[in-house]
């Protein structure tokens, strides 16, 4: 391992956290950087020169993934992986995705004042979309890199207003030239708050996190007959807004029926053509399903869809409901993960194993190249929204614990 002499520059850290938060900056504290728009091209433009700043040679995807590279001594060593992503919520916080680039730049950084040469190389990644939140499909851009979706899929993808993944890609100049695939690399690993209230409640510094549970979503349209809200009776209706909020209602209680693993959410509710005096006669919104155990996802995506037609088709609507994607639990890399157990430890963080309830670019990563996380805690467990929050100390041990399992793999003995 390294020394534990060997610290990075928590203050900067901070700072450059900062930096990056005004960029999409919401007034109530957070963070609006949607993906491939003309703010997160500013994010990718800022984090660009500060990489080229450090001497790191930045290339570009066909997806719009950056990657950023620190050579090592040796040539012939596959490069160490890490990163996350800088795109947020339409109403996000600061950290979430961020944390894990921003502490990458700061190993890198903290590599340049110590003048250490590593043995492998080492790539900082910003990866494209992981939030999913303007074109519908989380984990975008890892997901395109790790073969899941096709370029040529996630090229036609439109987000509300019709503007297609390569269009906008187009528009502010991050359609690169490098294929967007899969290459040989050494690990991989990723910081990122929990988004959840473990590691507060348990009063732990760290999460190591050994995998990630099973998801399955589905995008959903609800079609009913629009009818004028004074003059229709209950025996004519055929009102999609009331169908949807029984599917709503399905979801939450297949979710409960699994206890405290269980997850269930319909994120995104639309009345096609709202209005105060009409039936609502098409709605369209998403659900999914997320476990531990894959048997857990596949009961659900096996029963859901049945019992969701059969409340709809009670209404005398029409469902049509789509599985956008099913992934599979992932377990992490058990050697990846040991380096972030040593390096808790002879750091003299206190800390836990836990199993990452969010999707993270790692989960499509892990298939190809060896994988860990580490988690920092956030009060109460509290992400998604802009008043997600850190204390400089925890992303500050959160990135030690990154630049010494990092430098480790570098140097591992072959």
């Amino acid at each position: 391992m390294s020394g534990t002499n060997q610290r990075i520059d928590g203050k900067r850290l901070w700072d450059s956290l900062m930096a990056m938060a005004e960029i999409g900056a919401t007034p109530k504290g957070g963070v609006k950087r949607l993906t491939l728009s003309d703010v997160d091209k500013q994010g990718r433009d800022r984090f660009k020169g500060w990489c080229e700043a450090l001497g790191l040679t930045v290339r570009v995807d066909a997806i719009g993934n950056m990657f950023a590279r620190r050579e090592g001594r040796d040539p012939a060593r596959l490069p160490v992986l890490l990163g996350s992503h800088l795109d947020s919520q339409p109403t996000g916080g600061k950290f979430d995705g961020a944390l894990g680039v921003i502490a990458g730049l700061e190993v890198m950084r903290t590599l340049a004042d110590l003048n250490i040469t590593t043995e492998a190389p080492i790539e900082l990644i910003n990866w494209t979309d992981e939030e999913g939140s303007r074109f519908g499909h989380s984990l975008m851009g890892s997901g395109t890199w790790a073969g899941i979706y096709s370029l040529e899929k996630t090229y036609g993808l439109r987000d509300v207003d019709g503007v297609s993944v390569s269009e906008a890609l187009d528009s502010i100049g991050y359609k690169g030239p490098h294929a967007a695939k899969p290459f040989p690399a050494d690990a991989y690993f990723e910081l990122h708050i929990e988004q959840g209230p473990i590691l507060e409640r348990g009063g732990k510094q760290v999460g190591i996190v050994t995998g990630a549970q099973a998801q399955v979503w589905y995008d959903a349209v609800i079609i009913g007959q629009d009818s004028h809200a004074g003059t229709t009776p209950p025996s004519a209706r055929r009102d999609a807004l009331v169908a949807a909020a029984r599917v709503v209602t399905l979801v939450d209680r297949l979710m409960r029926e699994r206890g405290e693993d269980g997850r269930g959410t319909v994120g995104f509710l639309q009345i096609a053509q709202p209005s105060r005096n009409v039936v609502p006669g098409e709605v369209r919104f998403s659900a999914e399903f997320r476990h531990p155990d894959d048997a857990q996802i596949t009961g659900l995506a096996e029963s859901f869809p049945a019992e969701a037609q059969r409340l709809v088709a009670e209404t005398g609507c029409r469902l049509d409901l789509t599985e956008l994607f099913r992934i599979p639990a992932q377990p992490f890399d058990p050697s990846c993960v040991d380096l972030v157990r040593q390096a808790a430890q002879r750091l003299g963080f206190s800390s836990r194993e836990i199993i990452s309830g969010a999707g993270h670019d790692a989960v499509y990563v892990a298939r190809s190249i060896p994988t860990a996380m580490i988690f920092t805690p956030c009060k109460d467990g509290l992400s998604h929204n802009e008043a997600e929050s850190i204390l400089p100390e925890e992303a500050e041990a959160g990135c030690q614990v990154l630049f010494e399992a990092v430098v480790a793999r570098a140097n591992r003995q072959m």
